[in-house]
């Protein structure tokens, strides 16, 4: 079991996610939100802002680079997603707890793996928070369910 005073702070402008464990910066991560910037419209595809919580974690038995659809691990069988987009490694879905982000987990925004590492610390998401596939297991691993996590520009 986790503290209870693990938190996430992520900073739009800086393009920069912090885990915290009783006001002590544990870990920092680069990442990438939305290219299409901030806002908390259904089909916006931008990167809503305010107070959140892990509301379920996805992928912790599986591979590193497992890629997901609809949260499901794709087989080697399965052909990829026509995304570029691509949901990999783990997956953190973020629930809004504020009235105007209150959408966000029916718009399916979590802090994800990605195949475009070579993006991470620029804009380029598509409203989700991108991380480098081997900083999204590492983090994975030092949250809970309910852990808070605050976005803001």
């Amino acid at each position: 079991m986790q503290s209870p005073r693990t938190s996430i702070d992520i900073s739009i402008r800086d393009q920069q996610l912090t885990l915290t464990q009783d006001g002590e910066t544990v870990r920092s991560y680069p990442i990438s939100t939305s290219r299409f910037g901030i806002g908390t419209q259904e089909g916006s595809f931008k990167t809503p802002t305010g107070n959140f919580r892990i509301a379920q974690k996805i992928g912790g038995d599986l591979p590193h680079g497992t890629i997901f659809r609809s949260r499901v691990a794709l087989g080697p069988e399965d052909p990829l997603p026509s995304t570029e987009d691509l949901v990999m490694s783990r997956i953190l879905w973020l629930d809004g707890l504020d009235d105007h982000n209150a959408n966000t987990r029916d718009r399916f925004i979590y802090i994800h793996g990605t195949k475009h590492e070579d993006k991470i610390g620029t804009p380029a998401s598509h409203g989700c928070i991108r991380m480098r596939n081997t900083d999204v297991v590492e983090l994975f691993e030092l949250v809970d369910e309910t852990t808070p996590v605050v976005i803001r520009e």
